[in-house]
């Protein structure tokens, strides 16, 4: 038995969430299916040991690697998908990532859109997802249409000092666009406490700018919608050039659905993962493939001067993204971190048996930064399913040697700020560091484009070989910048909800 929908969304997280969000006031009937539950709202939701050593909150699923070695990938599947634990830094793409860009590790392919039709999605994206930042504050960041939303998350003292200093030597340190709901001149109204348990945490209180909070939940509201959690698509069944039926198992039956129009959201790597389990969209084979995720690395600088800073997630430097006085070639990106404590030195400590008190003092004086780096995309670096169905994901890192320019970069200016400062990697560390199984930037398994032999997805995000197929998650970017590509995600979710809503009627 097949239940008919106007339309069926795929997947609750940054794509899936904004396209319910967007269409369900249209009345249409809408059906949702979500492979997991609400995320339980509950102590451990700010406990680092739960959320970082024990990945609490991340799937037991395993993957294979290009090794053939066990993957144990930091997914989070719940209703909001991966917005519900990730660090909530909005960015746009700069104006020049969406062109042709020359790396010293080679070429990031230019986009078939600009930043000027982008634009207008972003200033929407950022108003739905209540970001808080400067427009113009950030030398890198394209023109804006209108103002960020809400005033920027402001600098914790000793966070202002290191802001300042880094002025003082002549950096452009910006204020991060951030999504929390937080209200700093009214801190009594504010859902967000500006704690120190947001970047990687559940939000235990709902002020994380998150796409169940903001999304699913008031589109629930509309009564065309329906979620079904717990509900794990398997496969899409196609007729000629029609998905007839999406085949799932919810809460452990079988079920069959079909609908007008049928959207993947399932984030990059598992919308991969059903379309070639269905034999679907792969005329170009390239579905699975370009898998790109960034490099990255976590980095905390220890300091004779503590550092009680709460919410340290205040500001970024793009100073070094298209390169530098010495280096022509783009470098990357620097933000800083959530506030790092001693159970998230110990999670991943190599040296067992370290007394805890060094581990305290780490936290007490660490300022703790995100590097960002462009990965570029390759054939090679893949999704794939094996003959026994297991899910796995080849990568190879690529365009290593100008991230690890940046990594010294900053550190030399860092010293320059801070002579007390010291170095430590939290690929040791931190959890999140772990380079193939932290996947929360995954992009490009279904590139969109207009010809049909070198893309999956056309410029609509519609599959090129199935005339009511489509992919608004991270699948579609063709490159993926230096920066965090959640808002890109988001604003081309209201760019496909326009056409969709058009088509709909």
């Amino acid at each position: 038995m097949s239940d008919h929908y106007d339309l069926i969304i795929i997947g609750t997280g940054a794509g899936g969430g904004t396209l319910l969000h967007r269409l369900a006031p249209s009345g249409k009937r809408i059906l949702v299916l979500e492979r997991g539950d609400y995320l339980p709202r509950e102590k451990e939701n700010w406990d680092a040991v739960s959320v970082f050593q024990k990945d609490r909150y991340h799937t037991k699923d395993v993957w294979i690697d290009k090794d053939g070695e066990d993957l144990h990938p930091q997914q989070a599947y719940y209703v909001g998908g991966q917005t519900k634990v990730y660090g909530a830094a909005l960015f746009r793409l700069r104006e020049r990532d969406f062109t042709e860009v020359r790396h010293e590790g080679g070429i990031s392919p230019a986009w078939p859109l600009t930043y000027a039709e982008m634009e207008p999605y972003y200033q929407r994206a950022e108003e739905l997802f209540e970001v808080h930042g400067v427009a113009g504050e950030d030398p890198t960041e394209g023109p804006h249409s209108g103002p960020y939303p809400f005033p920027p998350v402001s600098n914790e003292p000793r966070i202002q000092e290191v802001f300042d200093g880094l002025t003082r030597i002549g950096h452009k340190p910006f204020h991060l666009p951030m999504g929390v709901r937080l209200l700093e001149n009214d801190r009594v109204a504010s859902p967000c406490i500006k704690c120190n348990t947001c970047d990687g945490y559940p939000c235990m209180i709902h002020a994380k700018s998150d796409a169940d909070i903001l999304c699913v939940r008031p589109s629930l509201a509309h009564p065309g919608v329906t979620l079904l959690r717990n509900a794990l698509v398997r496969r899409l069944i196609a007729t000629g050039t029609q998905v007839s039926s999406v085949e799932a198992i919810v809460e452990g039956e079988h079920r069959s659905f079909s609908a007008d129009v049928v959207v993947l959201a399932a984030g990059a790597i598992n919308s991969a993962v059903i379309l070639l389990r269905s034999g679907l969209a792969n005329g170009s084979d390239q579905v699975g493939r370009n898998f790109m995720k960034h490099n990255n690395v976590a980095m905390s600088a220890i300091s004779k001067v503590p550092n009680p800073t709460i919410f340290q997630k205040t500001f970024g430097c793009n100073d070094y993204y298209w390169g530098d006085e010495d280096v022509a070639y783009p470098l990357g990106h620097l933000q800083l971190l959530g506030k790092a404590n001693a159970d998230q030195f110990s999670a991943e400590s190599p040296v067992p048996g370290v007394p805890p008190a060094i581990f305290q003092a780490m936290g007490t004086h660490s300022v703790d930064w995100w590097l960002t780096g462009e990965d570029l995309p390759t054939a090679e670096n893949r999704v794939f399913l094996d003959a026994d169905d297991r899910v796995h994901l080849d990568y190879t890192d690529g365009n290593r040697v100008s991230f690890a320019r940046l990594q010294h970069r900053w550190v030399e200016e860092l010293r320059k700020v801070d002579a007390t400062f010291g170095f430590t990697s939290y690929a040791a560390y931190l959890r999140k560091e772990i380079p193939l199984a932290g996947v929360a930037h995954q992009v490009g398994t279904c590139v969109f484009g207009e010809d049909p032999a070198s893309s999956v997805l056309d410029l609509d995000c519609k599959a090129h070989e199935l005339d009511n197929l489509y992919v608004v998650d991270g699948s579609f970017f063709p490159s993926i910048g230096a920066i965090n590509p959640s808002l890109t995600i988001v604003a081309n979710a209201l760019r496909v909800g326009d056409h969709l809503a058009a088509r709909l009627g």
